[in-house]
């Protein structure tokens, strides 16, 4: 049975709710020092799961609710900021990546709640959702502790290419905004 969309009591909202208030766990369970810990990374590994938990319980449901809509980015830039805020504190990573895509963030949820107080709906692109996981990957592997040290290279890789996909992905929702008014000035 399909659910109203303005449903705020809903099995995805739950599970999206229940990673905001776990996140702080999580945060806390950081090591002040590279080296990662066995906690933060198990933590870490469940809320990342729990993020497509949620999006298959509103699928399995028929649809995603507007409040779901707003929670789960909402939660995925608690989790993955906090982690990479928490992750530059301790030193493990540079601060320079972690501004650029909180900066990106910042302005893509600006423009989602801009256009969405019009009436306007903005989905996550492919490229997104990719982002998202290339960051979930990056935190996941510096917080685990076969290779927060000795694989350096490979969270920091995916930092990186995280940051080139958030400047893509951003681009992407600034041009379809340009887009329908380019497209309604020229008729």
């Amino acid at each position: 049975m399909p659910v109203d969309p303005s449903a705020v009591k809903t099995w995805a909202n739950l599970v999206t709710v229940a990673r905001l208030l776990i996140a702080p766990f999580m945060f806390v369970l950081i090591p002040d020092e590279p080296g990662g810990a066995w906690p933060a990374f198990a933590l870490w590994f469940l809320l990342c799961c729990t993020d497509g938990i949620d999006g298959y319980l509103a699928r399995r449901h028929g649809a995603s609710t507007n409040v779901g809509a707003f929670l789960d980015p909402l939660a995925d830039k608690v989790l993955i900021l906090g982690a990479m805020i928490f992750l530059v504190s301790s030193g493990v990573f540079s601060v320079v990546p972690v501004v650029i895509i909180a900066a990106r963030e910042l302005a893509i949820s600006l423009y989602r709640t801009f256009v969405g107080a019009k009436g306007v709906s903005v989905p996550a692109s492919r490229i997104a959702k990719i982002k998202t996981l290339t960051q979930q990957l990056s935190v996941g592997f510096a917080l685990a502790p076969l290779t927060a040290l000795d694989a350096k290279w490979l969270w920091n890789s995916l930092l990186w290419v995280s940051v080139a996909l958030a400047l893509i992905s951003g681009g992407q929702y600034m041009w379809r905004a340009r887009r329908p008014r380019v497209t309604a000035n020229a008729m």
